[in-house]
């Protein structure tokens, strides 16, 4: 982009989205100014960007007043009654992403997992269908799906980064790519060792935020955080891990998810109620239930907004 041109501030851009819209106001322009906003976010600062499963979910995180938001393969495999496998399901993700995406007035990042593909022509090909959701930015995961090789060779992973930034910047977008060291989530001997140096290497082939899921310690965050600045990395903390969101932002990481742990806080509600329903015969699981009115108002108003 030339030197010349006006960009607005990151407070400027927020309080638009809060504007009502004109009627003129296209779905593009919304597009746009997401894309803007959340390249932003990854310039300065710690962000959190929950995970929603389906639109009701995401529409709350919403209200709740996060900035952006992300999807979770794992919560949307679970809600369909999928194991978290990605096999075959490039055209239900699709839907399920572009469905988040228009939604809510808020950025939102697709877990686009291994690109559906193993070859870079395919994951390129499926990143031009990943764009055109509305998507504000999308994740690559260099992780095989195949226990007896579950990493790609990292300069086979590396040509897969460097499809998806084509792929991604043929379409003049702007949508923001997050490249994935799965080396932590698939039990490799030195996955720190391992997820940096993958991570290095994505950062040169285009990348423009970094991510390892499975970092457990203060000293692990900090490791990844110093080896690939000044690119932004994200942290997911899918578990309690006694860390909080100041504690992780002083670390120096950008933004912070929490993959399927939201669906699973849900599930494991569920869970227990249904199963003290079919076990016992007692309805004491529903004790404590947010109201129907509480929805159904806030789902009402969500509407009216659309």
């Amino acid at each position: 982009m030339g030197g010349r041109e006006r960009t607005l501030p990151l407070p400027s851009i927020l309080h638009l989205i809060s504007l009502p819209r004109p009627r003129y106001f296209s779905e593009m322009d919304r597009t746009t100014e997401q894309r803007t906003v959340f390249r932003r976010l990854h310039e300065k600062g710690c962000f959190v960007i929950p995970n929603p499963w389906d639109v009701g979910s995401a529409r709350y995180l919403q209200h709740l007043g996060f900035k952006a938001l992300a999807t979770t393969s794992a919560g949307f495999a679970f809600s369909r009654g999928l194991p978290d496998t990605g096999a075959g399901m490039v055209d239900l993700m699709l839907a399920h992403v572009g469905e988040i995406a228009s939604a809510v007035e808020i950025p939102v990042n697709a877990d686009f997992q291994a690109g559906f593909s193993s070859t870079p022509e395919g994951v390129a090909a499926n990143v031009r269908r990943c764009v055109a959701t509305g998507v504000a930015g999308l994740s690559i995961e260099d992780a095989t799906g195949d226990k007896e090789k579950p990493l790609y060779e990292i300069s086979h992973a590396v040509e897969r980064v460097k499809a998806a930034r084509e792929a991604i910047d043929s379409s003049r977008a702007g949508v923001l790519l997050t490249a994935r060291a799965e080396c932590h989530l698939v039990g490799h001997p030195k996955p720190l060792e391992e997820s940096i140096a993958r991570l290095q290497a994505y950062a040169r082939a285009g990348a423009d935020v970094l991510y390892a899921p499975g970092l457990q310690t203060k000293e692990a965050i900090r490791a990844v955080v110093q080896a690939v600045s000044p690119k932004p990395i994200n942290v997911i903390v899918s578990s309690n891990l006694g860390l909080t969101v100041s504690e992780i932002a002083e670390l120096g990481a950008r933004r912070i998810s929490v993959g399927s742990a939201l669906a699973r806080a849900a599930w494991t509600g569920f869970i227990r109620a249904a199963e003290m329903l079919a076990r016992d015969g007692v309805f004491t699981g529903f004790g404590g239930l947010v109201s129907f009115q509480e929805l159904d108002k806030l789902f009402e108003s969500s509407k009216s907004q659309d």
